[in-house]
């Protein structure tokens, strides 16, 4: 990657202002519902991948605290040594989820808040094919997308000194890129932020007959 690639772009800006991030967005009030729904879905002792996990608060520690066992995604370093450090009983690897290779059927759930939308839109759209590979029949994908198309680069993020980047096409788009995939869409939802917001989808992947 180049240092104007964009994907170097969301990495450093998540390497300098980790802490900041957690800080400004209240994640842990902001997703509470979300992870407590998920967590009502799920039998004990699941299999769940984190994309875009971030510093592993709060999705992961909660997850991890009820007994589940999750595996994190990020392509922050930093991101991803405090993961560590905060849900140590969690297991977290610093990558480019797009060249993720994970055994079909891996998980029961797949999570990715806030995530999709700092990725290339054609690579979102395989990302979203690998995840429903990975889902095992009747697994659950948790995920934010875009509500509005937009790409674009904010030169001092959360005022931090440091850049980042977003790509996302519109909520309608996402649907039948969910879609696509062989994924049930069971329920979505806007999510409002600021003077726009995103769109939130519940997904599953079909139990064998």
């Amino acid at each position: 990657m180049t240092d104007d690639d964009p994907k170097q772009i969301v990495r450093r800006g998540y390497d300098v202002l980790s802490l900041r991030y957690d800080e400004a967005t209240g994640a842990d009030s902001k997703y509470r519902s979300w992870i407590d729904e998920l967590i009502a879905r799920l039998e004990g002792g699941s299999r769940v991948l984190d994309v875009g996990c971030g510093s592993g608060v709060p999705v992961a520690r909660e997850l991890v605290a009820a007994g589940h066992h999750v595996t994190g995604v990020d392509i922050s370093e930093v991101q991803i040594r405090r993961a560590r450090e905060l849900v140590p009983d969690g297991e977290f690897i610093n990558a480019d989820a797009t060249s993720l290779d994970f055994p079909a059927e891996s998980f029961d759930a797949v999570v990715s808040l806030y995530a999709l939308i700092h990725m290339p839109q054609d690579e979102q759209q395989q990302l979203l094919h690998n995840i429903a590979t990975w889902l095992r029949p009747g697994g659950w994908f948790l995920c934010t997308t875009g509500q509005s198309a937009w790409t674009g680069i904010d030169e001092d993020w959360l005022d931090g000194g440091a850049s980042m980047w977003w790509s996302h096409t519109d909520a309608d788009t996402n649907r039948t890129w969910i879609a696509q995939t062989g994924l049930t869409i069971e329920h979505q939802a806007f999510i409002p932020e600021g003077s726009g917001g995103h769109a939130l989808f519940w997904s599953r992947r079909p139990q064998q007959p």
